[in-house]
This record gives structure tokens, C-alpha cells and sequence, in this order.
């Protein structure tokens, strides 16, 4: 009888995998053929999208592609993860069909399941509301350089619920969009480099500002630097009175990210500059003065030879 028993088991059990393979199976593979295809051509046509987007981007007059090109990549990268959730969520629901699975209690619980959440993860809601409207006011974009909450970095990656950043040495910082207080964008539309350039308080300070003005000429005129600056550079003046120096101050409006390329190779084509013309940078020390004509007090030592006796 036992024998019987486990004969008649397992042709049952032999039948209905047969019965499965013949009539479910063609059908969950070609919903899987059917998945793969649409998530090639929705990134495909994503993709496409894109390129003519920042094409017709590049018509307009007045418009960086570089800048519009960050933000189409950004908009893009969220609605191609948005789409693949959605159709991996339906191909799951899908199958669970095909395997006799209810999927209607699993639709109820999962609102269910959403109403408790949204209740106990108001943390999460907030991050993803926050950031929509970081990306629907296009406050920061991958690839721009910006400092939030006092960290700087360039930003690999915008998500509803994170912006992660990688400074300087390689490291890398994650921020819940919910959380952000402060957010600065370094690189948006323009960048700039400010200078606060000292000389000595002997110094002409129109000549010193010719000085500059030359410089910033010759180095917009670079073919290396050229591409990368916006506008003349624009020396502002005589700024401030420090204590061992005279301030003058000035600004190179360049493209974005370019401002520090821009601003190491302007200092040292400066520097350069003053020497040549025996322009003084002082460093913090302190000066005698006496007399009316406010001339420096020198002093000479002279060597006195001291004989023992």
C-alpha cells in the first residue's frame, strides 16, 4: 500500500509539473523576454531622448551645454529608476500569478502596509518631497561642485531620498535630502575667482591694478585659458587697509569648475609679474618710523673689533 501510495504521489506530482511546463511556463518566459526588451528599449529611447534634448539644447542661443547637460542627465537618471521600478514591480505581480499566487490581498496589504507607513516613516516621505523639489527647482545638479551643510565636494549622485558628495580626498558623504539646512552650488550657470591680492603701502596702487588688469588680459587671451573664462577680469580696487599690506581686490568670471585652474594659474603668472617690476608682497612684520618725513630708521652695526688684554 505505502508503495501504491508513493507511486500514485509522486505521477500526480509528475503530471502537474508536466501540466505547468506545457501551459505556465511559455508564459512566464515570454513575460521575461518581455521585460528585458522593454527595459533595453525604454533606456534606448532614454537615451535617444537625451542626446536630443542637449542637441536642441545647444541651439538656443544663451544657453551653457554643459549646465544643460547636467541637468538632463539627472532627470533622466531618476526617471529611468522611477520606470524600472514600476516594470519590476508589475513583472513580480505577474508571476506570483502564474504560480497560483492571490495577488489581490497582497495589493490590499501592500495599501495597507503603505497607510502604516507613510505614518511610521514620515522621515522617508520628507526625503523624497525634498528631493522633488530639489530637482524641480534644479538647485543642484551631478557633476556640480557644492558645499552642504558646510561639506564641499563634487556631487556623484542626485536620488529622491540622498545627494551623495566626494570631497577633495576621495571621501564620500551622503546626505538625506530631508535633512539638508544649507545648500550653496559652487558651479551653477558660472563660476568665479576672487583675489585678494597685497602689496606693500610703498606701492602705486594704479600701477599694481594695471599690473592686474594686464595679466588677466594676457591670460584670457591663452589658448589654454581662453575657453574657460567668461569675462575680463574685473579689479575692483583698492579694498581694504590690512596691517602690513594694501588690499586690492579682484574677480574671473569662468565656466563652471574652472575657477581654480583658472585662479593657481593667474596667481603665478602674477607673482612673475610683480617681481619683474619689483612690486613688494609683504608678509605680517613690523616697521620703525621716525622723523617728520616718515622715512624707515636704518640702523648700521658696525664691527668693533675687541682686542683682549
Amino acid at each position: 500500500m505505502k508503495d501504491v501510495f508513493n507511486k500514485e504521489l509522486i505521477l500526480d506530482l509528475w503530471e502537474k509539473i508536466q501540466d505547468w511546463v506545457v501551459q505556465d511556463l511559455p508564459l512566464i518566459l515570454i513575460l521575461t523576454i518581455a521585460l528585458i526588451v522593454l527595459l533595453r528599449v525604454i533606456r534606448f529611447a532614454i537615451k535617444r531622448l537625451k542626446k536630443s534634448i542637449i542637441k536642441h539644447s545647444a541651439k538656443i542661443e544663451k544657453v551653457d551645454i554643459e549646465e544643460s547637460e547636467k541637468r538632463i542627465n539627472t532627470l533622466t537618471g531618476i526617471v529611468w529608476g522611477l520606470l524600472r521600478i514600476i516594470l519590476w514591480t508589475i513583472y513580480i505581480m505577474l508571476i506570483l500569478q502564474q504560480f497560483g499566487v492571490n495577488i489581490a490581498p497582497i495589493l490590499a496589504s501592500a495599501g495597507i502596509l503603505g497607510l502604516a507607513v507613510g505614518f511610521g516613516a514620515q522621515e522617508l516621505v520628507r526625503d523624497f518631497i525634498s528631493g522633488f523639489f530639489i530637482l524641480l527647482e534644479d538647485q543642484v545638479r551631478t557633476g556640480d561642485v557644492a558645499i552642504i551643510d558646510g561639506t564641499s565636494g563634487l556631487v556623484e549622485k542626485i536620488e529622491l531620498r540622498t545627494i551623495t558628495l566626494r570631497d577633495f580626498s576621495g571621501t564620500v558623504h551622503i546626505f538625506q535630502n530631508g535633512k539638508i539646512g544649507n545648500l550653496s552650488n559652487m558651479t551653477k550657470e558660472w563660476s568665479a575667482m576672487l583675489f585678494d591680492i597685497g602689496v606693500a603701502y610703498k606701492e602705486n596702487t594704479q600701477q599694481v591694478m594695471d599690473l592686474m588688469k594686464q595679466v588677466g588680459y594676457e591670460l584670457q587671451n591663452d589658448p589654454e585659458f581662453k575657453d574657460d573664462i567668461i569675462e575680463p577680469i574685473e579689479v575692483f580696487g583698492l579694498d581694504e587697509f590690512g596691517d602690513s599690506a594694501l588690499i586690492i581686490k579682484a574677480r574671473i568670471k569662468t565656466k563652471p569648475i574652472q575657477q581654480w585652474s583658472v585662479g593657481r594659474e593667474y596667481r603665478k603668472r602674477l607673482k612673475e609679474v610683480f617681481d619683474k617690476h619689483n612690486i613688494e608682497i609683504p608678509f605680517p612684520h613690523t616697521t620703525l618710523y621716525w622723523g617728520e618725513e616718515i622715512s624707515p630708521l636704518k640702523i648700521d652695526l658696525e664691527k668693533t673689533a675687541i682686542k683682549s688684554q
